[in-house]
């Protein structure tokens, strides 16, 4: 039987089940669709940070061949993000469609033995002290803990009763898959004039994923599109519709800006868009759900193997804030890309580039808009690093961190005894001499820091679980 339901087989659902499955706890995955991954997702982005989780998973230099990587992303008009400067082996954002990472983190769960179960709508769900159970059209299924990455809609949000407070921030936006007859001039193209914004990324394979959105057409998801409508906005929007063609899909959809009040409730957890919607700007969607499972999975198997269950609650309290700041800060970007006045683009672009010339400006903004630049809460008391993302340091005699880290493994930078726990922990010599011993947990961010053993063991025993006998 699964100690844990995940449901979901997206990019979040399946990063979970893969770290679990492959830190031994059984898992099972319980999804609405059919066996076949869509070629059809909105995403198409894989920031630098989600790129590091997907490093320390063996997967990273499988993908990155798949998509072509931006260093410096136009936000409108003259204003650009340089992502060159990220102190991270990926200063990129990649371009590569989500079908790309869906198909690697398949693939990987799949191999540690995390069981899916595809055509499983969920019809209801209940928990009591012991476990949770989920209903399905064709069963029920019980697990000590369940998580809903089960997207916008979830059925595990409203089982919960979970509110989804928030707003629709733009209606009828027209989404396209086309081929283009000329090439555009940069690979992410992008812009807004007061009534028309557009957007077009390549999704490797020869066609584009272009986004559009005119203020003056607002009609239901549902209202029929034509690959004349789009053209028409892009041409406003970007200058030219650079001969689109050959569309393969076209649709209609709405952003919304929301975000459940509480990630866990009981035994049930919210991951995802099952969490928190925001407007697609940035290119955060997928990236931030990638980081909800990093940080669910390996509290997740640690309570499982003993760990305090309070460690459960740092879920919430490390992941709500990071959602709520996505929000912001994506509703930031599409509220200045869709300024009306000519006067009021001008004066957005002189404010946008004075505030980016800004050092300390552009290191929040670079780190936000790429994952790398967040951190976690830390316990009064402790060593500045601790809630820090560990970079990827390298190890003496070769080797870097997050190769390490693979395995799910917590791994201490240092020399210290953690016996009862090697089973859990790598111990590493830092290519560097000096400083503290660094305790990195399995998502890439520092537990613990210090030079007192003891102080050590009784962290491993709160984040990893008791020691092993003997």
């Amino acid at each position: 039987m699964a100690e844990v339901i995940v449901v979901g087989a997206g990019p979040t659902g399946l990063l979970l089940a893969g770290d679990l499955a492959e830190a031994g706890i059984p898992v099972t995955v319980l999804e609405r669709r059919d066996d076949r991954i869509s070629n059809l997702s909105r995403a198409f982005g894989v920031h630098a940070r989600t790129l590091e989780q997907l490093d320390a998973r063996g997967l990273a230099d499988r993908l990155v061949p798949m998509g072509a990587a931006l260093r410096r992303v136009r936000l409108f008009e003259r204003v650009e993000v340089d992502l060159g400067e990220l102190p991270s082996r990926f200063p990129y954002l990649l371009i590569t469609p989500q079908y790309n990472v869906e198909h690697l983190l398949l693939e990987r769960a799949l191999k540690a033995g995390a069981e899916i179960v595809y055509d499983a709508d969920v019809v209801d769900l209940s928990q009591d002290a012991t476990g949770v159970t989920v209903t399905t059209a064709h069963g029920t299924h019980r697990a000590a803990y369940a998580v809903g990455a089960d997207g916008y809609h979830s059925a595990v949000r409203r089982a919960l009763g979970q509110p989804f407070a928030g707003k629709s921030v733009l209606k009828s936006i027209m989404l396209a898959d086309v081929r283009l007859a000329e090439q555009p001039a940069e690979m992410l193209t992008v812009n807004g004039v007061g009534d028309a914004f557009a957007f077009m990324a390549p999704f490797g394979d020869g066609y584009y994923r272009v986004f559009a959105w005119d203020r003056r057409h607002t009609v239901p998801d549902d209202e029929p599109l034509t690959l004349d409508e789009v053209r028409d906005v892009a041409r406003r929007a970007l200058g030219s519709d650079f001969g689109m063609y050959d569309a393969r899909w076209l649709s209609r959809f709405h952003s919304d800006e929301r975000q459940v009040p509480d990630y866990r409730v009981g035994r049930v957890f919210l991951a995802g868009d099952a969490a928190h919607v925001h407007s697609p700007a940035g290119g955060q969607g997928m990236n931030t759900g990638l980081q909800d499972a990093a940080n669910l999975g390996w509290k997740l198997a640690a309570v499982l193997r003993g760990a305090p269950e309070s460690l459960l609650d740092t879920y919430q309290a490390e992941r709500h804030p990071v959602g709520r700041s996505v929000l912001r800060s994506s509703g930031a970007i599409i509220r200045a890309a869709m300024i009306e006045s000519a006067a009021g683009r001008a004066i957005r672009g002189f404010a946008a580039r004075s505030a980016l010339s800004v050092d300390r400006i552009r290191t929040k903004v670079t780190g936000q808009l790429s994952g790398i630049g967040y951190t976690y809460p830390a316990p009064g008391g402790a060593h500045e690093l601790v809630g820090t993302r560990a970079g990827d340091v390298p190890l003496a005699g070769g080797g870097r961190l997050y190769e390490a880290l693979r395995g799910g493994r917590f791994v201490l930078i240092g020399a210290a005894d953690v016996t009862g726990w090697t089973d859990r922990v790598e111990v590493a010599a830092p290519a560097a001499i000096g400083g503290p011993l660094v305790l990195v947990r399995p998502d890439g961010y520092v537990g613990w820091a210090g030079t007192d053993t003891a102080e050590l063991h009784q962290t491993l025993a709160d984040l990893a679980g008791p020691p092993a006998e003997g």
